[in-house]
């Protein structure tokens, strides 16, 4: 399983966005709101197309 750091997500709201964005390119994603990660299975390049939708939502994947 793949989890990466996110800043940004400040409410239930943010995790939602996330949640659905990712649906929409066939990811399901456990996204914790309390931990500011999100995590889910795949390869790299899954590993930067989520990192991509998640910054084309406005927030920050770190490292």
């Amino acid at each position: 399983m793949n989890t990466l750091k996110v800043e940004g997500m400040m409410c239930q709201g943010c995790v939602n966005r996330v949640i659905e964005a990712l649906k929409e390119i066939d990811v399901t994603a456990e996204v914790s709101l309390e931990n500011k990660t999100v995590s889910f299975n795949g390869d790299d390049a899954i590993v930067k197309k989520v990192a991509s939708e998640i910054e084309d939502l406005g927030f920050e994947v770190v490292e």
